[in-house]
């Protein structure tokens, strides 16, 4: 009988037998699909703003007016003029005008006053009429250094110079004496940089020197004295009033053939003061029949050269100054200063100096009549008003003179044709720069200098007149300015340094152009040169008003026309 526990294991071992004899089904993978997140909602768009139409025309009127400020710079005034009317215009042409919205307003009032602004600027600056800027002449610098006459130059010097001279052909007798050699060692020293500039903008005019002088029979070496007279700078101006190149003086200018007056003065014309340079230095080499002496005389004038002569009974350059006595330490050391610059530009290599030379631009010329103002002439050529001033160095002012007859003037390659066509496009009061006074009776130059507040000596020289000169009723006078900017007509050298407001006050004195109506209107007849700014100043009133008044759309003004100007009562009413 089976024992009591088998009894009890029974169920269990019957259980794991039936377990063993039943196969194990096969294990199958188990995919996991990944959960999708539910789909989130776009944000709404941000709707674009609206354009503000307000900024849209400040932006506009802004553009103009930067446009405005960039042609002013060139010299191109008619353009400048053109933008800042359009920079105006943009605000009063808008739907409800320039007054009509609080924005608008303040930028236009704010406009108004930056182009007033640049107005008096350009009264600072001269009004066109003033004459162009000239340099320092390098001969007064450099006859101011002190050389050290006891020292002696160094034998490397002595001994460079000399080989030099054997190897290299001059047309001149070049001593090696201790005068000369001293400057050679100065030019490459302290005055390296001075000597190495001048070569530079020298190479644009030596060879048309040197053509010059050879078709004059003059030594070549000579095309080196303006290295030493003024850097070869055609705007050089000396202490003593010699200009140009060759710094000639006035008077002997005249001499040699060349024009200088008050438009016009040819000193500053390379090809010009050259050609009378050739002249001159012939006049003296006969004179002399010594090119040391001949050169003492360019600088201390010959007379003095030939009484210096007769009193020390010498007639050789290095014998005439081995003293003080006779001739001024300046006209001493100026042949061997030229002497040795003209050893170095020689040969510049074998001194050490590496020259770049400059390139004359490229230029064409353009037959122009009297009184053109040459600003136009740059507006045309799309150029600023300093490239026309460097090509044509010789014109004093900013027109060409007022006598009759034609003159031929230097413009950018290029340009030429846009500049014909400027001529031919442009009516003659476009092209006149000047303004005239017709001479009443009792009237003289000092009285019409002091009414128009110009200078007496400008207003005489600008006419051809002496200062001396009586001038009879009927008489058409030159007045020696012209209107660059609404504010020049009125001013005088002594206001230039006054207030806006100060100059605004004297420019409401000038009633001339107002013609006064019994009733409390009035009429203002525009002049050449007006804008509305420059009207409200000289009657009165504001730029707004006169819009107002008159239904200007515009800032454009004709010539003749007749704006109505009210008084602060009828505008009142």
């Amino acid at each position: 009988m089976p024992s009591k526990i088998y009894l009890h294991l029974l169920p269990a071992i019957t259980a794991v037998a039936i377990a063993g004899c039943v196969s194990r089904p096969a294990t199958q993978a188990v995919t996991i699909v990944p959960q999708t997140p539910a789909p989130v909602a776009a944000p709404a768009p941000v709707p674009e703003p609206a354009p503000d139409p307000v900024a849209i025309l400040i932006a506009t009127s802004d553009r103009h007016f930067e446009a405005g400020q960039h042609e002013l710079a060139l010299g191109h005034l008619e353009r400048a003029k053109t933008e800042f009317d359009r920079s105006l215009d943009t605000l009063l042409k808008s739907t409800d005008g320039a007054r009509g919205n609080a924005r608008l307003r303040e930028h236009f009032e704010r406009l108004v006053d930056r182009i007033s602004v640049l107005e008096q600027a350009a009264l600072r600056t001269g009004d066109g009429f003033s004459e162009t800027r000239s340099e320092p002449a390098a001969i007064d610098a450099l006859l101011a250094i002190e050389t050290i006459e006891s020292t002696t130059p160094k034998l490397a010097t002595a001994e460079t110079v000399q080989a030099d001279l054997e190897a290299t052909a001059h047309d001149i007798p070049i001593p090696t004496n201790d005068r000369v050699l001293r400057y050679v060692e100065l030019f490459q020293g302290r005055l390296r940089e001075f000597l190495a500039e001048g070569l530079s903008r020298g190479a644009q005019y030596l060879p048309m020197i040197q053509a010059t002088f050879r078709a004059e029979g003059l030594p070549l070496d000579l095309a080196y004295i303006p290295l030493i007279e003024s850097a070869f700078k055609p705007t050089a101006l000396s202490r003593a009033k010699a200009r140009g190149v060759w710094q000639f003086m006035r008077g002997t200018a005249l001499e040699n053939g060349l024009t200088a007056d008050w438009y016009v003065d040819e000193r500053a014309d390379p090809v010009k003061a050259t050609q009378a340079a050739a002249r001159y230095l012939k006049t003296l080499h006969g004179m002399f029949e010594e090119w040391h002496l001949a050169m003492a005389s360019y600088n201390g004038g010959h007379g003095r050269v030939k009484r210096a002569m007769t009193r020390s009974r010498k007639n050789d350059f290095w014998s005439l100054t081995a003293t003080t006595r006779y001739l001024p330490r300046e006209t001493r050391e100026y042949v061997p200063m030229i002497l040795a610059a003209i050893i170095i530009a020689k040969n510049p290599d074998q001194y050490g100096f590496d020259i770049v030379p400059m390139t004359a631009p490229a230029t064409e010329t353009v037959v122009v009549p009297p009184a053109l103002d040459l600003r136009r002439v740059a507006e045309w050529a799309s150029v600023p008003m300093d490239d026309i001033q460097t090509l044509n160095p010789e014109f004093r002012r900013w027109t060409t003179p007022i006598k009759a007859g034609e003159y031929t003037i230097k413009v950018p390659l290029g340009t030429g044709d846009k500049v014909r066509e400027g001529l031919a496009a442009a009516g003659p009061s476009q092209l006149n720069a000047m303004q005239t006074h017709t001479v009443k009776r009792g009237e003289t130059l000092t009285t019409i200098a002091r009414k128009l507040r110009v200078s007496r000596a400008d207003l005489a020289e600008a006419n051809y007149l002496k200062v001396t000169s009586r001038v009879t009723a009927g008489t058409r006078l030159i007045i020696p300015r012209m209107p660059s900017a609404a504010l020049l007509a009125r001013a005088t050298a002594g206001e230039l340094e006054n207030t806006a407001e100060a100059i605004a006050t004297d420019l409401l004195k000038d009633t001339t152009a107002v013609d006064q109506a019994p009733a409390a209107r009035r009429t203002y007849q525009v002049r050449r040169g007006d804008t509305l700014s420059a009207i409200a100043r000289k009657t009165g009133t504001t730029i707004a008003q006169l819009t107002d008044w008159n239904k200007l759309t515009t800032t454009t003004l004709k010539i003749g026309t007749r704006l109505l100007i009210q008084s602060p009562r009828s505008a009142n009413q």
